[in-house]
């Protein structure tokens, strides 16, 4: 369900609550874009670019964790003014929401265990591979020849779900974003990434369609942060070993 927020005091406030950015996002694990520490405290490259955006525009961004299947039925009660979690921009989600300019460009990848043997889409024929449901990763799975798809429902723990079930071979390989990967091998040396898919996907920020002005006025603080390298300089340090896009 869609929690109430505090209702909005002015009907030309650029957000639902004056002087506030409520954002629907999630509490999975989605480092280094996206994660909280041990003591509750969300951070990672978006939550960091959030709070810089916020604080030129005079808001403060509150977040609240929201199933990932819900996030745009969610924006559309009008409770939220956007969906900031890992948004890839796809021609569906354009029909019922707008986007801001991307904050990044992100490839696609899949995780095995050492030893599988696979090493390239076609090894992935008669495989059963992971991904979340209704994301652009488990679309790719459609176009693997042979390839099984296997859909998990878009829980805060998911990406331990999935992990879960590849170790324990209930999968044999796990589609997600290259970046989100790359630490899950790095913490687990029974697993590795077996290739890359260059697919370089849009992020970015989702607005209501009814919100034109918020969204621009997010565009141009997005903008101000590619220009004056605020952008390339939290890239550097959630996402060092990935080149920034606009460099």
């Amino acid at each position: 369900m869609c929690p109430p927020l505090p209702a909005t005091e002015s009907l030309t406030s650029l957000t639902v609550e004056p002087g506030v950015l409520h954002i629907a996002a999630s509490d999975f694990d989605a480092r280094p874009m996206s994660f909280l520490t041990a003591d509750g405290q969300r951070t990672g490259y978006e939550p960091e670019l959030a709070r810089h955006l916020c604080h030129q525009l005079g808001l403060t961004p509150v977040w609240h964790n929201l199933p990932m299947f819900e996030f745009y039925t969610c924006l559309a009660t009008g409770k939220y003014d956007v969906v900031w979690f890992n948004q890839a921009i796809t021609p569906d989600r354009q029909q019922i929401v707008d986007f801001t300019q991307p904050y990044g460009l992100f490839d696609e990848a899949v995780l095995v265990k050492q030893g599988s043997g696979i090493a390239a889409v076609a090894d992935l024929s008669g495989k059963r591979v992971g991904g979340l449901a209704d994301s652009t990763n488990i679309a790719l799975v459609e176009g693997f020849p042979g390839a099984i798809a296997v859909p998990y429902p878009g829980s805060d723990q998911v990406l331990p779900e999935m992990l879960a079930a590849l170790r324990a071979g209930e999968i044999d390989a796990l589609i997600d974003d290259e970046l989100v990967l790359v630490v899950a091998a790095e913490e687990d040396a029974s697993l590795k990434l077996a290739f890359t898919l260059p697919t370089r996907v849009p992020f970015a920020i989702a607005t209501a369609k009814s919100t034109p002005t918020l969204t621009a006025t997010l565009n141009g603080a997005i903008s101000a942060a590619l220009a004056d390298g605020t952008m390339a300089k939290l890239w550097a340090e959630w996402i060092p070993w990935k080149p920034f896009p606009w460099a």
